[in-house]
């Protein structure tokens, strides 16, 4: 799982429990019994990849994308596009641009 603030943002402040040292689950765990209605859990999720040009050789790194959708007088309208977000560093899957992540063109072929 991947615990954090209810009022965080930018990638700060969570803890990705697949990656996190004993020691780090036990003092995040105190800081959750402290107030446990300001934090969230959610399932891992097991994000795409691409390939990314990085120190002049392709590499994969992993990628979400994030659809822009519309709310107008005559529904919800999706936007043919969007922003994806790439992680940067090797095996990482925090794509937040705070934390280090970038971006990458996206593409949608329509008839």
């Amino acid at each position: 799982m991947v615990i954090k603030k209810t009022n965080g943002s930018g990638g700060y402040g969570m803890l990705m429990g697949h990656a996190a040292s004993e020691q780090e689950t036990e003092e995040y765990k105190l800081e959750v019994l402290k107030d446990p209605r300001n934090f969230i859990a959610q399932p891992t999720i097991s994000l795409s990849s691409a390939p990314c040009f990085i120190n002049g050789k392709l590499a994969p790194r992993r990628i979400d994308l994030r659809p822009f959708a519309l709310n107008g007088p005559d529904g919800i309208s999706i936007v043919p596009g969007g922003l994806t977000r790439v992680a940067l560093k090797e095996g990482s899957l925090v794509v937040n641009s705070s934390q280090g992540g970038g971006s990458k063109d996206t593409w949608v072929l329509t008839s």
